[in-house]
């Protein structure tokens, strides 16, 4: 089984979920960028409920512009905000404290594109996670897959599909609920090495 999915900045569980349950996942590199997606966000537990991190990218003047080649804005300081929000909402988590010395250096060294910076943190999640992926990247932009699973609509973030993911501990779940299809950081921080194990439990509901 082979799986198509957009490489996205911290990948929310039910990507990891799809990718987690797969022989092998390409990730979509010839597409074109999109706003308001997961490409350039994720979302996090903050004390005041569910927070966007997203990173500022430069725009094109033309309409259309490639995943790959869109840069980042690296004028605004967005790591250190970025890091400062995840210490704020996990420093109390079982297993940040297991996982901060990995993650950390994605906060402080700078990618030009934001296609880089994603592949770069996913590669960090999955030795995390111990989630050890075999991969490969699409060359030319397919709108109708037939080889592989598409699980491209995961990478929408305005139009998601709710997924039925169980529940796991989550630091401020005693305030706001139990929130579910947060960044993998989430259940990382939380969960630490059961993690992967969760993700192997879990299905991903598709489109009909």
């Amino acid at each position: 089984m082979s799986v198509l999915i957009h490489p996205t900045y911290f990948p929310n569980i039910a990507q990891c979920v799809a990718m987690a349950n797969t022989d092998l996942v390409v990730f979509e590199t010839a597409d074109n960028f999109l706003k308001q997606t997961y490409r350039n966000r994720t979302y996090i537990y903050g004390a005041n409920g569910k927070l966007t991190l997203n990173i500022p990218v430069i725009h094109s003047q033309k309409n259309r512009q490639l995943y790959k080649d869109v840069r980042i804005f690296n004028e605004e300081n967005w790591q250190s905000l970025h890091w400062k929000s995840l210490l704020s909402a996990y420093r109390t988590s079982p297993f940040f404290e297991y996982y901060e010395d990995e993650l950390q250096p994605l906060f402080t060294t700078k990618s030009e594109f934001i296609l880089d910076h994603n592949l770069k943190c996913l590669e960090v999640i999955s030795d995390c996670l111990q989630l050890y992926l075999n991969t490969t990247k699409t060359e030319v932009y397919h709108p109708v897959e037939e080889q592989h699973e598409d699980f491209r609509f995961l990478v929408h973030a305005k139009k998601e599909i709710p997924q039925e993911l169980e529940t796991y501990t989550q630091v401020f779940a005693d305030k706001h609920g139990f929130i579910p299809n947060l960044s993998i950081l989430d259940l990382l921080f939380n969960e630490g090495p059961n993690a992967l194990n969760y993700l192997e439990s879990q299905t991903v509901i598709t489109p009909k």
